[in-house]
């Protein structure tokens, strides 16, 4: 059963309509919501959340209705703002104690379940620190560890490496990826950043102006190509040229040939043409599309 349901969705805002007649289904597991910023994807979190009703259309997270079910629908998810929302004047023990308590967890619990969580985000040992004095990095694990304190069922991370450098991006998507892996919890993740969610993602959903473009899993935005890509140690023009003068249509891509593979023969044709210019074959492989190049562009 999907964990989220929308049907015909809609939110309009007084100058621009946010989400247009959004129709979903996420399953289990790490979804990529992915979309250039003012896509919708924070509206759609906000209503899923019961926090900004819709226009029109119905929404269900775990079958219940947003419109009627916000508070039970929140004791079940966690939630990671895009923007810096953290008291800079506490500890994050003592922020994500809070954040437990304000779960409903009792007060052992809560202490215990914060520790676990901010080991867990690789805090453990600045715990006690202000958060004022955090990179931006460990504030966005403060913001992770919140989400997670009361073991939600789902958890919902708008924008979650905004503001990070390529190691803490890294770091910050392994995360991500555990939460999934080793507790169970779905993870519903936005990034404007097709890459990232290329390469944790189980499904993804691809909104543009609030509407849907795509949703599919992962496997099928990077399915293999009816393309080689051919690499050879010398001669790469004339390895081409005479690729050509074989009937084959080829590209160049940097020190890559590219082909189109129009059958099986197409290697035998590959391997004598290489043979016959003397030079070496360091790679023959069919090539996998990226995600952004299914859209025909690097939104990174």
């Amino acid at each position: 059963m999907p964990v989220i349901q929308t049907e015909d969705l809609t939110k309009r805002f007084p100058a621009t309509t946010a989400l247009d007649r959004l129709t979903i289904d996420v399953e289990p597991g790490v979804v990529g919501l992915v979309g250039a910023n003012g896509a919708g994807k924070s509206t759609l979190i906000k209503v899923l959340l019961g926090l900004s009703p819709a226009t029109s259309g119905t929404a269900r997270v775990f079958g219940l209705d947003v419109t009627k079910d916000g508070p039970a629908i929140r004791e079940r998810v966690g939630y990671m703002p895009e923007h810096d929302c953290l008291p800079g004047d506490v500890s994050a023990t003592e922020f994500v104690v809070h954040m437990a308590r304000m779960s409903g967890l009792p007060a052992d619990a809560a202490r215990e379940r914060t520790a676990d969580t901010l080991r867990h985000v690789g805090l453990y040992e600045e715990r006690y620190r202000p958060i004022g004095g955090y990179s931006t990095g460990m504030k966005q694990r403060v913001k992770l560890a919140q989400a997670l304190v009361h073991d939600p069922e789902i958890v919902m991370l708008d924008e979650p490496t905004n503001g990070l450098d390529p190691v803490g991006r890294d770091e910050m998507l392994l995360l991500i990826r555990r939460i999934w892996a080793e507790f169970g919890i779905t993870v519903l993740v936005t990034s404007h950043l097709l890459g990232e969610l290329e390469r944790i993602s189980d499904h993804v959903v691809v909104v543009d102006g609030g509407q849907l473009l795509r949703s599919s899993s992962t496997s099928e935005f990077t399915r293999t190509s009816q393309f080689l890509a051919i690499e050879v140690s010398a001669e790469t023009d004339a390895v081409a040229d005479a690729l050509t003068a074989a009937g084959l249509t080829v590209k160049r891509d940097g020190h890559l040939l590219e082909l189109s593979l129009d059958d099986d023969e197409t290697y035998d044709v590959v391997r004598d043409t290489v043979a016959a210019q003397g030079v070496g074959l360091i790679r023959l492989e069919q090539r996998r599309h990226h995600i952004s190049e299914v859209f025909g562009e690097d939104q990174e």
